[in-house]
């Protein structure tokens, strides 16, 4: 091989390495709080992704943020390929109703599939009087930080309640990290958090101070759930969390991956492989995720149109017609 032609062939090699290099598709994933379920969920996703990414180029990042809507935001602006959001945003924002009234419809929002059950969870002081739901007007409560599912969670029950901010003693907006520690430290009487359970944030609050779940049951949350297909009723079992010994009653939404037709189908379709052929690895990594059924993962609490890779994938392996 004479040098002319070897230095071509080097020159083709090189540029052939940068095209490759060039090919790798970076995404991120929006989570939540680094003590609730959203993050652990969306790097147990990430960590099966970027498992295989030398053979489908894609990298993947997670991000801890606000929260749902935040997520959906995030994505509807491009700052985000992917999110985790409670069914009930996701639903919200496909239909440009509730916090998402002003922007209007996010048509282009588009499910990949479901998670684990959310349950809206109250955590009381034990020395705070609270026993119930009804018992929250007049005391301190952590409503949720703007922007969080949970906040607009408990925007919706308050509505439906007839409650406003200053129906308590004092509304705080503290995020889903900080409020365990302020419920300990006396600076809030009960916390409010929609999470997969078993969750640390609840582990946290319930084992550094003496608290306790009290039941989210009454004729306005039934009715509730009645008129709206994205909530059901809930239990958490008694004995998960110290001070909690009988099932608490509440109703809750679940936890969905969302993402917007502007993620090309490949990148689409290569995500939900690497968690759906991986589904046993995936279920190991949180216990809020231990059981899922594949089955209901394409199509519980799903109100935006599947992604067409999502579809895809989901077609070739069997879960759907």
């Amino acid at each position: 091989m004479n040098k002319q032609l070897a230095t071509g062939l080097f020159a083709l090699g090189t540029l052939m390495g940068s095209a490759a290099m060039a090919q790798e598709t970076f995404i991120s994933i929006g989570t939540g709080g680094v003590t609730g379920v959203y993050y652990p969920a969306g790097g147990a996703i990430c960590r099966l992704v970027n498992r295989d990414r030398a053979e489908h180029g894609i990298r993947c990042g997670v991000e801890s943020t606000g929260g749902s809507i935040f997520n959906i935001n995030a994505i509807r602006s491009g700052e985000l390929e992917f999110g985790v959001a409670q069914s009930d945003w996701q639903f919200h924002a496909y239909n440009g109703s509730s916090r998402f009234e002003d922007d209007g419809a996010f048509e282009g929002l588009r499910a990949m599939f479901s998670l684990h059950p959310e349950p809206f969870t109250v955590v009381a002081r034990a020395d705070s009087g609270i026993t119930s739901f009804d018992d929250l007007p007049g005391k301190r409560v952590n409503i949720g930080n703007p922007g969080s599912g949970q906040r607009g969670t408990m925007e919706v029950v308050m509505a439906a309640m007839g409650w406003t901010e200053d129906t308590f003693a004092q509304a705080t907006e503290l995020p889903a990290a900080e409020q365990s520690l302020a419920l300990c430290d006396n600076n809030v009487d009960a916390i409010v958090y929609t999470v997969g359970h078993p969750s640390g944030a609840i582990q946290e609050a319930t084992t550094a101070c003496d608290t306790v779940l009290v039941n989210v049951d009454n004729d306005t949350v039934r009715a509730l759930v009645e008129e709206r297909d994205y909530y059901r009723m809930a239990t958490i079992p008694g004995g998960m969390y110290r001070g909690s010994d009988e099932d608490v009653t509440t109703f809750g939404v679940g936890a969905t991956f969302v993402t917007s037709d502007a993620v090309p189908e490949e990148t689409a379709y290569q995500v939900a492989r690497a968690i759906f052929e991986n589904l046993d690895q995936f279920t190991s990594l949180h216990p809020a995720l231990a059981n899922l059924d594949p089955a209901e993962m394409v199509s519980d609490g799903l109100s935006a149109p599947l992604h067409d890779g999502a579809a895809r994938y989901f077609s070739e392996a069997g879960l759907m017609d």
